[in-house]
Order: C-alpha cells, then structure tokens, then sequence
C-alpha cells in the first residue's frame, strides 16, 4: 500500500517534518501505527562537559542511562555523574531528573546517592504499579577498587582489580513520593546494602563471583505482579511488592542484562556477550523463560542483531494485537555509533522493521552518538529513549552526554525492511 512517508529535520533549531513519497513493506503496512505522521524529537539532558553541577560537583561525563515512568506518569531519567573523567571508576554519582510533561521539560539535576569518593552505578529502576512504589538497584565499588585497576581519576591514587566477592556490592534504593526523593529501606538517606542476600558468593566453576552488574537500564514488572531485576547471571526478584528480594541464577554466558515480558506472557532476556561468547557470535544473547521460578533456556545468538559486545534496551510497547516490542542497540559488531530502534510483532523473533537514529534530529552538532541506552513508554504513546553520546567524536577521554529522543511507531515503521 502506498502512503506518504514523512521524515525529521531540523530546521533553525525547531523539528519540522517534510512528506516523501514511498511505499511501505508488508510489516509496515500491516501495522495501524504506519499511517499517523510521524514524531521524533531530542535534545540534550544531562550534559556533561563540567556544565551542570551539584552539591558542589561538576561533572564531566554523564554515562549509564535508565529511564522509566512512574504510576503518575512522570519520567525519571537516571545517569552516573563522573566528576572527573569518562572513566568506569573514581568519584561515581547516581543522579537523575524528573519530567512531569512527557519529557518537554525537565528538573534540575537530583541526586540518588554520592556518598564518597567510590562507584555508585548501574542504576536499574523498576515501578510497582500497584503500590506506586519506584525501587532502584545500583551497584557500588570503593574508591580503591576498579574491574581491572589503574589510577583513580579523581585523586591520582592507584586501584586495584576486583577479585573478590563483596567488593563489589549490590545496594537498593526507593521512592513513595514519586521520584522526588530516594531512601534506603529504613527510610535514612542511605542506601540499603542487599549484597548478602543478592549476590551469590560463588559462580559455576566454584571461583568468586567477584565483579557483578545491575542491568543497567529497566527492571519490569509482570502481568502477574512480580518485580524483576536484571542483573548480571541472574534474575533478582520480588513477589510480595518488594518486601522480600530473591534470586534466580541464570547460566553465566553473558554480561550487562536486559528483560521484558512478552505478549504471550514469557519473559525474555537480551544480554551482551561476554569475551569468549562474542568470539562465537557478534550479536545479542538471548534466552527465554516462562517464570522466575523456571529454568530459562540456554542463551544463543539472535542472528539479526548484530552488536558490538555492549550494553542494550528492550521494551515491550503492547500486549494487544499488534503486540509489538522494540530493541535497541548499535547495529554493528565492531561500532558503537550505529544505534538503531527494531520492531517485532513476533515475540522477538524477527524484527522486520528498524530505523537509525541517525534519521532523527541531531541535537549535539559534532558529536558521535551511540551507546548505552534505555526506553520507556510515554503516557502520549511514544517511546522516551534515553542514548549515549560522545562530545569531541570518540576521541579518547572525550566527555560524554545523555540525549533524550522521543519517538512514535510510525517513524520506526518509515525506515526499512533491514
């Protein structure tokens, strides 16, 4: 069927849209969502560059995104503040900001936690929306301690690697005001330290399950309740609204973890390869599972998304007919710069459709986007996804940024059958 296809451009700072003839692929044309215009927007959040400061930090590199919505529509976008550096370690802030319009304006930077001189990171949200809790998992490291060591960018002190169980730690946070404070679970400001019941003391082959990871991005919550957690070889979760947290330990063939519940109600995890699994396939990991008190399959490679050992984000935009879930990730096994929205009607088995980002407005002019990612559902029917970018164009040390892109169905659907 043959229908207008329209794109996003840019025009004196302002996003504007020009028709273009074309036809649509059966994929498209099958879904309703490919006749309304088409949406996309962005700009940038958190901007990094020392340009945005709190509690007397000014921070130079914003990293690691999560976004999600809450029961009262508002959006939450969290990031690691590096005060110093783009590098994985050294003084680590979790921050974020809050959105009440659908992401036309946002708060002033908050922050979740910055005790310290260590690694506070990962931010992984899930919202129980039957109680409108919002509950954050993240992990922590000390100042001295990195994955693979090397000097503390904020004091010039060395690291040494983690090799040990516990010095890498697993705290949880939450919010019943939505989003508009952080406590632990007794209500202090601090963190709840969860390591102990969370993270197992020891991996497959009997060795310490020393470095670990919360997502990051998005944990979910079930059709039937149950709060769950990605997090690295394991499903963390909760059945009774977060008053008990548990563990599924899932195989150890992957590494930063995304999860969605699919339409026909299976749970789906997208991981990144680990070394040795990446040197099999270039591509995401996938296994399934019916519960959390299930055995999920063993994770294989899904042919189609190609990817260059990362982090990822799934979404599943709907359970009704066209259920349709979304991925997105950098499409290249060698590039991070090559972020690209898929669609599937399939349970995420083909994903006939996709489109770059690199379609939509470029609010940075100069810089190299692509990266960690992660994708919430607006209360306008759109899909908030918050993206990595790179300031000088992936020059070493360069700082780094947070866009957040809004986008519709349709503009997903106006790319291409690929």
């Amino acid at each position: 069927m043959a229908i207008a296809r329209r794109r996003a451009v840019i025009v004196a700072g302002a996003l504007v849209s020009t028709a273009i003839a074309g036809t649509t692929t059966a994929g498209a044309a099958e879904d309703p969502a490919a006749s309304a215009p088409q949406s996309h927007t962005a700009s940038v959040l958190f901007k990094g560059e020392f340009k945005e400061s709190l509690n007397g930090v000014s921070y130079h590199t914003f990293r690691i995104p999560a976004i999600t919505r809450t029961t009262d529509g508002t959006l939450l976008a969290f990031a690691e503040g590096r005060a110093k550096s783009n590098k994985d370690y050294g003084n680590v802030n979790l921050l974020y900001k809050r959105s009440t319009d659908q992401g036309k304006t946002w708060s002033s930077l908050k922050e979740a936690v910055g005790a310290g001189m260590g690694t506070w990171g990962n931010p992984t949200p899930v919202i129980d929306r039957s109680t409108g809790t919002i509950w954050l998992f993240l992990s922590w490291n000390a100042h001295d301690k990195s994955q693979k060591g090397g000097p503390n960018p904020d004091t010039g002190e060395p690291t040494t690697a983690i090799t040990k169980w516990g010095e890498r730690r697993t705290f949880v946070m939450k919010s019943d005001d939505d989003g508009q404070s952080f406590t632990g679970l007794d209500g202090s400001s601090s963190p709840t330290d969860m390591t102990e019941a969370l993270l197992p003391k020891t991996k497959a082959d009997g060795k310490d399950w020393a470095w670990d990871a919360m997502g990051p991005g998005n944990g979910i919550q079930t059709s039937g309740g149950v709060l769950i957690i990605p997090a690295q070889h394991r499903n963390i979760y909760s059945t009774d609204h977060g008053r008990t947290w548990h563990v599924q330990k899932l195989a150890e063939d992957t590494s930063e973890a995304t999860i969605t519940e699919l339409a026909d109600r299976t749970l789906y995890r997208n991981d990144r390869a680990t070394t040795a699994a990446d040197a099999q396939a270039e591509r995401r990991w996938v296994s399934r599972g019916t519960s959390v008190t299930s055995p999920f399959s063993a994770f294989t490679p899904d042919q189609k998304l190609l990817d260059p050992m990362m982090q990822a984000s799934v979404l599943q935009y709907n359970t009704d007919a066209p259920a349709r879930t979304i991925f997105l990730n950098s499409a290249d096994t060698g590039s991070r710069l090559h972020m690209r929205a898929r669609i599937s009607y399939d349970n995420a088995r083909t994903w006939p459709r996709s489109r770059p980002l690199s379609d939509g407005p470029d609010p940075v002019g100069g810089g190299s986007e692509g990266g960690y990612s992660s994708m919430t559902k607006t209360s306008d029917w759109h899909i908030g996804a918050l993206v990595e970018t790179n300031l000088n164009n992936g020059s070493n040390g360069a700082p780094h940024a947070l866009v957040f892109r809004k986008f519709n169905l349709s503009w997903i659907l106006h790319g291409c059958a690929c």
